[in-house]
């Protein structure tokens, strides 16, 4: 165990480009504020930070997911990486923060061309609208919004202290049973807690609602879907950069393997939820359903509707089919960008889909914002990283990740 590096000393490189990106994001903020934020109520420039913020704050919540769901399997293999995903989800909380506020703008800055629902006149007009008042109203959405981020942040911070409680604390048979089972416990806690968020309530308050006559029973699924892949993908790259860098010893091919094969596998269920949601609005063709397709099948979205197919389906499809190629590490960190700029332009189209449907904004503006977050989550990540050790040493599932053969 002396030989195994197990804190991680934050380059000056690394440092360096985390807030370059930072700052290429901030630039961007403003910039777009003065070329968009006033313009038209600034349905242009908030549509941009909601997709943006949203995105990267499921995509650091999904790590969390990640950790708890193995933890409630019993699985081992992730322990090898642990600290990684931990690290990962502590992004959870500045960009919480950030999604709070720019939710909270939009609902209470009277956004109506985004959140049509907030305008009381079309609630009174439309006898849809008026039926999901109780839903779509402001109490309730700053209500939920507090509570989902706040639990989020609360729930995963729980998680990484029970994780670190160990680090210098040598374990016996019936204290590490202890330890499983406080673990198990808090992990059942926060799937709970995720199910009654990301996997219902969230994406349709702060995305399906954007068309707020429109509605669809798989578009949580669709969301989560979506956003675990490129959770995946983002705790990959985090592996190899940190394998590279001389950590993580424990980390080989069998455990890329498994990486690649979360990121297959949830491409193919991404791509079956795309696929149902689309195929059963077409063939119904009830005009109240299918006004949600009708501007990214055959409108403005169209280009990016089937560059989105081609990218998050037959992409991994073809390249992450094979055994090799789950174990090349060339190839899996290519795949794992593409798969969050794929999934990054998956969101843009439902966001922007809904509150600019007769054309594509697409520019810098939003490539700026989204790598002001990346440098966000770089610098983040990188500074848990550094704070504690590496290898979860105690853990008594450490030794099946490094004897882990897949």
């Amino acid at each position: 165990m002396a030989s195994i590096k197990e804190h991680f000393e934050i380059p000056g490189r690394y440092k360096q480009w985390s807030l370059g990106l930072i700052g290429v994001g901030v630039l961007s903020l403003i910039i777009g504020f003065i070329l968009y934020g006033t313009k038209d109520q600034g349905t242009r420039f908030w549509s941009a930070l909601l997709q943006n913020s949203v995105y990267f704050l499921l995509i650091v919540n999904a790590a969390m997911f990640f950790f708890c769901a193995t933890t409630l399997a019993m699985g081992g293999f992730q322990m090898a990486f642990r600290r990684v995903t931990e690290a990962i989800s502590a992004s959870v909380i500045p960009i919480g923060i950030i999604t709070f506020i720019v939710l909270m703008c939009l609902v209470f800055g009277g956004h109506t061309a985004i959140y049509e629902w907030l305008d009381p006149a079309a609630v009174a007009k439309y006898k849809d609208l008026s039926a999901k008042s109780g839903f779509l109203s402001k109490g309730f959405f700053t209500t939920y919004t507090i509570l989902t981020i706040g639990l989020w942040s609360v729930l995963g911070y729980k998680m990484r202290q029970i994780s670190r409680s160990i680090d210098d604390t040598p374990l016996s048979i019936e204290e590490g049973k202890k330890y499983i089972f406080k673990n198990t416990v808090w992990a059942a806690l926060y799937i709970v807690w995720f199910a009654l968020t990301v996997a219902s309530v969230v994406p349709w308050l702060w995305l399906m609602s954007l068309n707020a006559h429109w509605f669809s029973t798989m578009y949580s699924w669709y969301t989560f879907a979506s956003t675990f892949v490129s959770g995946m993908a983002l705790i990959t790259i985090f592996v190899i950069y940190l394998k590279n860098q001389g950590y993580l010893e424990y980390v080989n091919e069998e455990h890329l393997h498994d990486l690649g094969k979360f990121q297959f596998a949830f491409s193919i269920f991404w791509t079956y939820l795309w696929f149902d949601q689309f195929m059963l609005i077409w063939y119904a063709n009830i005009s109240e359903e299918t006004i949600y397709f009708k501007t990214r099948f055959e409108g403005a979205y169209q280009g990016i509707f089937y560059l989105n197919l081609i990218i998050n389906f037959v992409a991994p499809l073809l390249i992450l089919m094979k055994r090799g190629s789950k174990r090349n590490w060339g190839t899996v960190t290519f795949m794992s960008v593409l798969l969050i700029f794929g999934h990054w332009l998956d969101l843009y189209q439902m966001v922007f889909g809904s509150t600019s449907p007769n054309t594509v904004p697409l520019n810098l503006f939003d490539f700026g914002l989204a790598l002001g977050f990346v440098g966000l989550i770089m610098l983040q990540t990188g500074r848990v990283l550094s704070k504690f050790p590496m290898v979860a040493k105690n853990h008594p599932f450490l030794k099946e990740s490094i004897i882990h053969h897949t």
